[in-house]
């Protein structure tokens, strides 16, 4: 079961679904609204830590610092209402995930290393579910018609469903973390692998 599954597109590349538009890392310092951005902290050099969402820049004194929440307390705060502590980063400690242009065809895995520029933080261009090792928990895309649904995660790893498709079964994020801090199972939509992608 270790082999490679088919490419149903192989022989009809017109029928091919196009690639979700790729992220692209942004100094928060060229954005001007922040507010439950997805975003990345750290130093060149150093290294970057994700899974952060941003709320509205603050100014003390001379300086302008941007209040960053680990994304599973973003979300209960928005959902619940309620004030979580957000240490303050200096801005320019601070990029920003944005959507970027849309690649031109598949990417799938690059063979070998994948070199980076330690100035900044990097992004990946997104990869179809089926070129994947794993997907259970990462954030995906979700293309049906030419529109992206963003903001998922995948819950199983891929399946044979009812109809003999392979499928992975997807949540909105605010139900992901919900599972996590309530223990309230999410609710699911079962999506072929050729309709989804690791964003």
């Amino acid at each position: 079961m270790n082999e490679p599954l088919p490419d149903p597109f192989a022989d009809r590349p017109e029928w091919a679904p196009r690639p979700p538009h790729a992220v692209e890392i942004v100094p928060a310092t060229a954005r001007v609204g922040l507010r439950g951005q997805r975003v990345q902290v750290g130093l060149p050099g150093l290294g970057w830590r994700g899974d952060l969402r941003a709320d509205d820049r603050v100014v003390q004194g001379s300086r302008t610092y941007v209040p960053v929440i680990p994304e599973h307390e973003w979300y209960r705060a928005e959902t619940d209402q309620i004030e979580v502590f957000a240490p303050l980063v200096p801005v320019e400690r601070v990029w920003v995930e944005a959507v970027g242009a849309r690649a031109d065809s598949p990417t799938g895995r690059e063979p070998g290393l994948r070199l980076v520029s330690l100035d900044g933080p990097s992004h990946r261009a997104p990869i179809p579910v089926v070129d994947a090792d794993s997907v259970a928990g990462r954030r995906v895309v979700h293309v049906l018609d030419s529109v992206e649904h963003r903001d998922l995660r995948a819950v199983t790893e891929t399946y044979s469903g009812a109809d003999g498709d392979i499928c992975v079964r997807v949540t909105p994020e605010a139900e992901w973390y919900r599972w996590a801090w309530r223990g309230q199972a999410p609710t699911t939509l079962e999506v072929p692998v050729h309709l989804l992608w690791i964003e």
